[in-house]
């Protein structure tokens, strides 16, 4: 029981208008997705409850999966910004996955490693990973151990 208890209190819950206000769709394309199984939500009432682990899921799923697990040292296909003028889709799309998961972070608040991870977890289990992607784009800081939003780094639109 704890463990659903914990697993509800840490996880957001979209309606199907919530989620299409925040992926710019119209919120009957939200709907039959969630109707045909695409997004996995709850139905409560009338109404459905969309949770952000079945929204990430989903999006991972419709872009290039591997990008959020590819170690950036060994995989030579990961893309940096700095790496070329041209700014690749794979980029683009490991780029938005990366801020969808930064955006659960507060500015201007440390987080231990293992917040972190706790966060990063609700959506990758490659927790290692994905805190060296946030390094390496200088999307967080790590100071004496902490970790911060960088308070350089602008999400995009």
């Amino acid at each position: 029981m704890e463990f659903y208890e914990g697993l509800i209190k840490n996880t957001e819950f979209f309606t199907t208008a919530e989620l299409a206000e925040k992926l710019k769709m119209n919120v009957q394309v939200i709907t039959r997705k969630v109707q045909a199984g695409e997004i996995e939500a709850f139905k409560i009432g009338k109404d459905w409850r969309i949770p952000e682990q079945s929204v990430y899921m989903w999006l991972q799923k419709h872009s290039n999966k591997t990008l959020l697990t590819a170690n950036p040292k060994k995989d030579k296909k990961t893309i940096k910004q700095t790496d070329s003028k041209q700014i690749t889709p794979e980029f683009t799309d490991r780029k938005y996955l990366l801020e969808y998961i930064l955006a659960q972070f507060k500015p201007h608040k440390d987080y231990s490693e293992k917040e972190v991870n706790m966060i990063i977890s609700r959506y990758n289990k490659d927790t290692d990973s994905i805190r060296h992607q946030f390094l390496t784009e200088r999307m967080m800081d790590n100071i004496n151990g902490k970790y911060r939003r960088s308070a350089t780094y602008c999400l995009s639109d």
